[in-house]
């Protein structure tokens, strides 16, 4: 790589602020493809995603719904570019998942991320663990996903050692 060579990463520990709202986009739209492509991958066999005249039949939505499995998991990768790509160590857990709202295909789902804590960590030095809130909004901004996640992330590395 030569010096003027830019590499897309997330951010280190010390680079997460406590103070910014981070708005990943672009947003990304469900498809039906998406829906029971990911369902049938993850062995679900909930007809509410995957069999139209049964969900269509069924109150109070009247139509499939997108697997929440899926929005909490592109939900979470919608953030990975601008905060954790090539800074993450590991992902130590997810609490406090919930899907207020459905999300149908045609709808698109765009994520913010606030940090929450953070601190370095006692037992691996050059490492910090940070909690992350995310929320997930359809286009027309009602909240269809909300989960807080602990990672293990990279501290800044020391000069010379870039």
């Amino acid at each position: 790589m030569s010096a003027h060579d830019v590499v897309q990463r997330g951010l280190y520990f010390e680079e997460l602020d406590l103070d910014a709202r981070y708005l990943h986009r672009p947003g990304r739209t469900a498809t039906e493809a998406d829906n029971v492509l990911f369902t049938t991958l993850t062995m679900n066999t909930q007809a509410l995603h995957l069999d139209a005249a049964f969900a269509d039949a069924q109150e109070p939505f009247g139509a499939r719904l997108i697997n929440s499995m899926w929005t909490l998991s592109t939900m979470v990768g919608a953030s990975v570019a601008q905060l954790t790509q090539g800074t993450l160590v590991a992902q130590l857990g997810f609490g406090d998942v919930v899907f207020p709202h459905p999300l149908f295909a045609g709808d698109t789902l765009y994520t913010e991320s606030v940090i929450t804590e953070k601190r370095l960590s006692a037992s691996r030095p050059g490492q910090g663990i940070v909690t992350i809130a995310h929320t997930g909004r359809n286009q027309d901004e009602r909240v269809v996903a909300t989960a807080t996640r602990s990672v293990l992330v990279r501290c800044l590395p020391e000069r010379g050692s870039r």
